[in-house]
């Protein structure tokens, strides 16, 4: 694969490399981490440093433990064994350390997961009223302030159902963004979307990483790693297979069954 371009981001939009910083503030602390849903062996001896700041692609085939990965991070799945450490907070069996994290680290999902009988600007303010004891007015001026950030604060009104699943998504990001989230998690945002309300959700990605967000994406979106993400990681079967920065995890994979999924993925 040493003669294979790198692949395009499904966007024009251009990147300002240079506001993406990352520090040696550690972020995230993964060791020896397993996981288990009953004889089957989910996550094997998972270790992994996150640092503030990076921006993180977790990719590999169905199956391969990626978003039960991301979603062990901010306790939406129990880990078994080993330890993570989450902005200095162990995620353990202390439901205070649980709702620290929780607070702390914005999810954003597959399918939006907003409430259908909600607005948007309901929607986007429910969590900062009931979590953090926000005043309804300051609420409503934060969730408008992130629906501009993403671009539709026109929207504010609407119901979900009246949205493309492009602006959905794009709300659900607003949503989390209220939170004021030191770390997102997004687990495979644009995978149910058509191919036209793709770039407009990676745009809004884009914009978050160039403010310093730091964020780990699980997606099959490969041209958003090469533009983005400054580590890319394959998993299969549990394991962390390999890692590497996007130029050389693309263009000089180590492993076999890397080089295998590059080129289904890829079609080279």
């Amino acid at each position: 694969m040493t003669d294979t371009a790198l692949p395009e981001v499904a966007t024009d939009r251009r990147i300002d490399a240079s506001r993406m910083k990352v520090t040696d503030e550690v972020a995230v602390q993964i060791s020896r981490m397993n996981k288990w849903y009953g004889a089957f062996h989910v996550l094997r001896d998972i270790d992994m440093t996150v640092y503030r700041g990076e921006r993180i692609v977790i990719c590999g085939p169905s199956g391969s433990g990626k978003s039960t990965l991301i979603r062990c991070i901010n306790a939406l799945e129990e880990h078994q064994a080993g330890q993570i450490i989450v902005d200095g907070t162990e995620l353990n069996e202390d439901l205070k350390n649980v709702d620290k994290v929780r607070s702390e680290v914005g999810m954003v999902f597959q399918h939006f997961n907003l409430f259908p009988h909600l607005t948007i600007l309901e929607n986007c303010t429910l969590a900062p009223i009931w979590v953090r004891r926000t005043p309804r007015r300051e609420a409503e001026e934060i969730a408008m302030h992130f629906l501009e950030k993403v671009k539709i604060p026109e929207q504010a009104n609407k119901y979900p159902g009246q949205l493309s699943g492009g602006q959905q998504q794009r709300v659900a990001i607003a949503r989390s963004l209220c939170m004021r989230p030191r770390i997102m998690l997004f687990d495979e945002p644009t995978s149910a979307l058509d191919p036209e309300m793709i770039k407009e959700v990676l745009d809004t990605m884009i914009s978050l990483a160039e403010d310093g967000m730091t964020m780990l994406v699980v997606t099959h979106e490969m041209g958003f790693a090469r533009q983005v993400a400054n580590r890319v990681i394959f998993m299969d079967q549990g394991q962390i297979v390999e890692q590497n920065e996007p130029e050389e995890f693309f263009l000089h994979p180590r492993s076999d069954r890397t080089k295998l999924f590059l080129s289904q993925i890829l079609g080279h």
